[in-house]
């Protein structure tokens, strides 16, 4: 079940690949009614704790495909459903230590009825502090 909040509690872990930690993952649900082409979405920025994550440091999974935000741009036939959670990867060597983390994560798409740039509570900037366990 999804929570109301863009970004959900549930899926924040550190990411491991051959006995490293290469970063941390967290999920979030669009909060725009009808969802959202991945082309439509502009690169998000993720800061943790004041550190701020940019471009390709950063990997979207919708759909259990996991993209780059450049290939995001050219897929206009990759749909990120209200109901489904897309999983943000963040690329940090070592990920996070346990404990409390103030999560932000920032981005815009286009709608073709509305002006190029959206900046509301559908995208925007959406905070939450999580616990890492």
């Amino acid at each position: 079940m999804l929570e109301k909040d863009c970004i959900q509690s549930r899926g924040f872990k550190n990411v491991e690949e051959n006995g490293q930690i290469i970063g941390f993952q967290f999920k979030i649900r669009s909060l725009y009614y009808r969802g959202l082409w991945l082309s439509q979405l502009r690169p998000a920025t993720v800061t943790v704790d004041g550190e701020t994550f940019v471009e390709d440091q950063i990997t979207w999974t919708v759909n259990g495909v996991t993209y780059t935000q450049k290939e995001m741009a050219k897929l206009g036939d990759v749909h990120w459903g209200l109901l489904d959670p897309a999983t943000i990867t963040v690329a940090k060597k070592g990920g996070l230590d346990s404990g409390r983390h103030d999560i932000k994560i920032s981005y815009t798409y286009s709608a073709s009825y509305l002006p190029p740039r959206i900046d509301t509570v559908f995208g925007g900037t959406h905070e939450r502090t999580l616990i890492l366990v």
